[in-house]
């Protein structure tokens, strides 16, 4: 049987984004409530991944190796806090570079369905951007965007807004964000933000 899995976007649900890219582990931060929302999450029968593009990379600002190094001490926070990530999934490219990695394109997502065995119908991405709206809608998974990374208007999209990670975790049945007072659920079509 396929597992169902929660996808999460790193720079602005786990991390703080920044201007100047998490170049090293000193300039990782993670939200507040964020360690509370991986060890609640943890507990749920889903796959935990994270999915996040790094153009960093591809600019030159940081090493991949460094990369993988910040996401293993990201990792070991989150484990020594109860929680887990089950897998760690990066786009390297700039965006130019027209890969099929780079969000909001989904190759990052289909992989993951390859490698970790995952239905991508019945997994959700947790988001910050209009690009991860967009490769979620491109695959079948259902989106939820928080409001503590880039800032979205809430007529631009059709999904769940809530305040932050912590929040959508609380929702438990994630059916139920749909509804959840502190979530805002705008009017627009999903449809749009493909054309």
């Amino acid at each position: 049987m396929k597992k169902r899995a929660i996808f999460l976007d790193r720079d602005g649900v786990i991390n703080r984004d920044r201007a100047d890219y998490v170049t090293s582990w000193n300039k990782f931060e993670f939200l507040p409530g964020v360690l509370d929302a991986l060890y609640l999450l943890s507990q749920m029968p889903f796959l935990i991944v994270v999915v996040t593009n790094q153009s960093a990379i591809g600019r030159g600002l940081v090493s991949q190796a460094m990369v993988e190094k910040i996401h293993q001490r990201m990792r070991i926070a989150i484990e020594q806090a109860g929680g887990r990530i089950d897998a760690v999934y990066y786009c390297p490219h700039l965006p130019e570079a027209n890969c099929n990695c780079r969000k909001p394109k989904p190759g990052m997502l289909l992989r993951a369905a390859v490698d970790l065995d995952i239905d991508l119908s019945q997994s959700w991405l947790i988001g910050d951007s209009l690009r991860d709206i967009q490769a979620s809608v491109a695959v079948g998974v259902q989106p939820i965007l928080v409001r503590t990374g880039h800032r979205i208007r809430d007529t631009e999209i059709a999904v769940p807004i809530l305040d932050n990670l912590l929040t959508v975790v609380k929702c438990v049945n994630f059916d139920s964000c749909l509804n959840s007072p502190s979530s805002t659920l705008v009017r627009e079509k999903v449809a749009k933000i493909n054309t």
